[in-house]
C-alpha cells in the first residue's frame, strides 16, 4: 500500500478519541473501555476507516475494534473521522496483526477480513491473513465459535483463503463469486471496493465459522 506521508502522523493518532495507544493493557478486558458488555467486533486492516466507522454507526449496540498496522494509513483514517458525529462503539489501534493474541483474549464475536494484501508470491505464503499461521492466533482471540467474513477482489487469494478455512475445520456458510450481483445482501461497501467495482472487477465473499464445543 502506497501512501502519501503525513508529517504530523503520530500527532494524529496520539490525539484521536478513537486511537487505543496500550492495547496490550486491555487484553482480557475489552468491553471495560466500552463500558458495556455487548459483543466486540474486529476488523484486521482497517485501511482508512471507512468500513469500520459505518458498520459501526449502522450497529450502536455492537462494539467494533478496527487494527491498522501502517500508521499513515490510519492517521488518514482519524482525519477523515474528525469531520464525522463521534460513535462510541468504535476504538482503533494502530498493531501488527501477527501479534494479535497479545492484545485479545476469548472476546471478539466476528472478524472482518476486506481486501487484506495478497501476498501473491509463495515465499510470502505465511503473511496471508486466511494463512494457518494467523487462524491459529484466531483461535485464541475468539469467544464463542470462531466467525469470519471476508471480502477480496482477488481471486487467488479467495481460493486460497476456501481451502485453508475448509482445512483448519471452517465451514464456509454464505460465499459469493460476484457480491454485487447478491441482491439479499447487506454490503457495506470499503475504500477498496469502490475503487475496485469502479474498475469492473468482481468482489469475492465469504463466511465461515469453526464450532467450538
Amino acid at each position: 500500500m502506497r501512501v502519501r506521508n503525513i508529517k504530523n502522523k503520530k500527532e494524529i493518532l496520539e490525539n484521536s478519541k478513537y486511537v487505543i495507544s496500550n492495547p496490550s493493557f486491555y487484553k482480557g478486558k475489552w468491553n471495560s473501555l466500552f463500558e458495556n458488555n455487548n459483543r466486540i467486533c474486529l476488523e484486521i486492516g482497517t485501511g482508512k476507516c471507512s468500513f469500520i466507522y459505518e458498520i459501526a454507526r449502522q450497529n450502536p449496540d455492537i462494539n467494533y475494534i478496527g487494527i491498522e498496522r501502517i500508521d499513515t494509513v490510519l492517521a488518514y483514517g482519524v482525519k477523515d473521522l474528525e469531520n464525522k458525529p463521534f460513535l462510541n462503539n468504535l476504538h482503533l489501534i494502530n498493531y501488527d496483526a501477527l501479534k494479535i493474541d497479545d492484545i485479545f483474549s476469548k472476546e471478539i464475536d466476528t472478524l472482518y477480513l476486506n481486501f487484506s494484501d495478497p501476498w501473491p508470491k509463495a515465499r510470502h505464503e505465511k503473511r496471508r491473513l486466511t494463512n494457518f499461521r494467523f487462524l491459529e492466533k484466531y483461535d485464541i482471540i475468539f469467544l464463542g465459535d470462531n466467525k469470519i467474513i471476508m471480502k477480496t477482489d482477488n481471486r487467488d487469494l479467495f481460493e486460497y483463503s476456501v481451502v485453508s478455512l475448509s482445512n483448519y475445520g471452517y465451514k464456509i456458510t454464505d460465499l459469493s463469486l460476484d457480491l454485487h450481483k447478491k441482491e439479499d445482501y447487506n454490503n457495506i461497501v470499503t475504500e477498496y471496493e469502490e475503487k475496485f467495482s469502479r474498475k469492473g472487477c468482481q468482489i469475492y465473499m465469504l463466511n465461515a465459522v469453526k464450532k467450538n464445543e
